[in-house]
């Protein structure tokens, strides 16, 4: 029995064996995935994301300003930190979305100073929508309410912060602004 199956597998069925076909495809597909793994690893880079004029010349400037650049700790989150989720499933699907991004640019949708700040507002709007959506998703991989010391924020920090809290609220609500500045256009509801 175990003679026929081995004989199966590896005796040519036309011109190739079954055995041979499964080593070569499971080859291909490992070279395959590691391409696949390793560009997508590569477009997480802050190198990758500020590789066009677009995004070096505007967002990246007023990210270099924030806190989130330059901080006390010594700590510096990049694009990917903020806008690509950890969790595979959901880093593929931000990755796919992400096409639309790479359609405008060769349109050139934000090409000069003028449009991008026309654009700001909707641009900003879509990734607050998401990141409500997520639960702030990715600030929660740094700061989580368990690990804060409420008793280290100024008073009026402490008492926004725990009233989010109770209200449920997820941090972008509160934080929009805090690595880019807010559209000229931006109505704040405080």
């Amino acid at each position: 029995m175990l003679r026929s199956v081995w004989n199966f597998f590896w005796q040519p069925l036309g011109r190739y064996s079954l055995g041979a076909i499964f080593i070569v495809g499971g080859f291909a597909g490992i070279i395959f995935w590691g391409g696949f793994n390793t560009f997508m690893e590569y477009t997480n880079t802050l190198e990758f994301c500020t590789s066009c004029h677009e995004m070096e010349a505007y967002p990246y400037e007023e990210y270099k300003k924030s806190v989130h650049y330059k901080n006390a700790s010594g700590v510096r989150v990049i694009c990917s930190d903020c806008h690509v989720p950890k969790d595979w499933t959901a880093k593929l699907m931000r990755k796919i979305k992400a096409s639309n991004e790479l359609y405008h640019w060769a349109l050139g949708t934000i090409d000069s100073k003028e449009k991008y700040e026309a654009k700001r507002l909707e641009l900003a709007e879509h990734v607050w929508a998401s990141m409500k959506a997520s639960d702030s998703r990715e600030c929660r991989n740094c700061h989580t309410y368990d690990a804060m010391d409420f008793h280290k924020q100024s008073r009026r920090a402490r008492q926004k912060m725990q009233e989010g809290l109770k209200k449920g609220k997820t941090c972008i609500e509160c934080h929009k602004g805090i690595a880019h500045s807010l559209p000229e256009d931006y109505e704040r509801d405080d």
